[in-house]
């Protein structure tokens, strides 16, 4: 019993080491821009070592991505991307545009706790990061192939259009980097850029006509 209570208390510590550096890490990215963060700077901001952050996360870009990784996922850490209440509300939706509209709100909550460390990652120009960047973008465009084909499944998409074609619509749309020019570039705001999002992308997948699910 001695030795379970002895494990689990250092599995916790070493959880609560992880979490520290990793608060600390995204306070040095998005404060200090990549070059101005160091491994030294991070480890002493979370009261460990510069070991303790290389055998809890790795160099600087995977601690890089693991601070983009707890912004993606949120308060939904824990949960699988398919059973989190935005993307299960998502496939509940009756129609095509209420569907892309409840993506675009999921888009957007991505979006205010991502862009500052994207932002980070687009224009930090470093030659460490492309697979991470790489990596990013191949992760996005997974999520936007899923999507694309429950709109094709489910509502069909307009005539002549492929998934394919869908999903790297949706892709370029739901792209950081455009978020990042229209909110904050552009002053729009997150509430206009989910309306014209939500907006842009059923025009772009949908005939103008209102569509109702696909029967059969």
């Amino acid at each position: 019993m001695a030795r379970r209570y002895s494990s689990t208390l250092r599995a916790e510590q070493t959880a609560q080491a992880r979490r520290r550096i990793l608060d600390a890490a995204h306070a040095a990215f998005t404060g200090n821009g990549y070059a101005g963060t160091t491994l030294a700077g991070v480890a002493e901001a979370a009261g460990v070592s510069v070991q303790t952050v290389y055998n809890a996360v790795g160099g600087k870009p995977a601690l890089l991505k693991a601070v983009y990784d707890v912004a993606l996922a949120g308060d939904d850490e824990p949960v699988p991307m398919a059973q989190r209440p935005a993307v299960r509300a998502m496939l509940a939706a009756a129609d095509g545009r209420e569907c892309l509209a409840l993506y675009a709100a999921a888009a957007r909550a991505i979006g205010e706790r991502t862009q500052p460390v994207l932002t980070v990652l687009l224009t930090a120009g470093e030659a460490d990061l492309q697979a991470l960047a790489d990596t990013v973008e191949d992760e996005r465009a997974a999520g936007t192939r899923a999507v694309a084909g429950h709109l094709a499944q489910r509502f069909g998409l307009r005539d002549g259009l492929a998934v394919e074609d869908a999903a790297a619509v949706l892709w370029a749309l739901t792209a950081p980097d455009l978020a990042d020019r229209l909110v904050r570039r552009r002053g729009w705001g997150w509430d206009r850029f989910e309306a014209w999002l939500g907006r842009t992308m059923a025009d772009a997948v949908f005939s103008t006509a209102t569509r109702s699910p696909a029967t059969g």
